[in-house]
């Protein structure tokens, strides 16, 4: 029942994905509109974060900033269905612009394994589908709650046969993650999800400290894997992206966690503040506080009020 749920879900996107651009457009800045109007747990998230990451702002700039990244949060939702439901080989023609594809190669020739750290920026689901395009990946995910959800997303990223593994976030994905490394293949990484308590270190991300995930760090430690930041980055307001690969800071591997995961939120901020508006915004990013700093959770009164 899952998997027939799933195909419906996945016709009904195809639908969806099938709007032309400038309705697609349209629709997200509609969308954007409604989501602010209507107080959505989105909009209010966003907003909260803005509030956090860029306290300079003037209420006027932080504004205009919140309406950019709710109009871009629904575009990049629609532009993922229209993703998931065509051909690779056409998505792949909406990168105008790649930047870094020599590191990528000269990782992949080296042999030591290699780590792509994908920020939550621009849209990394046409990353995963020009990753698949050059070597069998492993992508490591967080699993839907439902089985719907999580046949539904085996469904949209099964576009590669045998192209593309889909690691679970829980107990043995280390272990293949790093069988996977030390056999010089390639692991996918999204480096700015909160962990599990006691998976994480607090690290400064945007100024503020956040629960900052050590496992990137451990791997690229313990395997001597390359590590790279990777990203497609939406140009201007068409249709269009640009690729950019860049390489991470050397101290990503450090034994020091703190140290680690510093340089890790250095650069996943370093990207974020290329544009603004192409970042997820709408995460709980700094929900979990540092023990004993006394510090509250910033999105308590928000929770309040669902």
């Amino acid at each position: 029942m899952p998997d027939l749920i799933a195909r419906l879900l996945y016709a009904l996107a195809t639908l969806v994905g099938g709007l032309p651009l400038p309705a697609m457009r349209g629709l997200a800045s509609l969308a954007g509109r409604c989501m602010r109007l209507a107080g959505s747990r989105e909009s209010r998230v966003a907003l909260r974060n803005l509030e956090l990451a860029y306290p300079e702002l003037s209420p006027e700039e932080r504004d205009a900033l919140h309406r950019a990244v709710l109009r871009t949060t629904a575009l990049q939702a629609l532009e993922t269905l229209r993703l998931w439901t065509r051909p690779h080989r056409e998505n792949l023609r909406r990168l105008r612009e790649q930047h870094g594809v020599g590191l990528f190669d000269a990782a992949l020739a080296g042999g030591r394994g290699l780590i792509v750290c994908a920020p939550h920026y621009g849209n990394w689901e046409l990353l995963n589908q020009w990753l698949a395009a050059r070597t069998p990946i492993s992508i490591l995910y967080r699993a839907p709650e439902s089985q719907v959800g999580e046949a539904f997303l085996r469904l949209v990223r099964a576009g590669v046969p045998d192209r593309v593994r889909q690691v679970r976030a829980e107990g043995p994905a280390v272990r293949q993650l790093w069988k996977t490394l030390k056999e010089g293949g390639v692991v996918g990484i999204l480096p700015d999800q909160q962990p599990k308590a006691g998976d994480g270190e607090f690290a400064p991300f945007f100024g503020m400290p956040a629960l900052t995930m050590t496992l990137v760090s451990r791997l690229a430690e313990r395997t001597g894997a390359t590590v790279l930041f990777a990203y497609c980055e939406r140009i201007g307001d068409g249709p269009d992206f640009a690729l950019r690969i860049e390489p991470a800071h050397p101290a990503i591997a450090d034994t020091d966690l703190v140290r680690a995961t510093t340089a890790l939120n250095a650069g996943v901020e370093h990207i974020a503040r290329r544009d603004p508006a192409q970042y997820q915004w709408t995460y709980k990013r700094y929900k979990a506080r540092p023990p004993g700093s006394g510090d509250d959770n910033p999105y308590a009164d928000l929770e309040r009020r669902r």
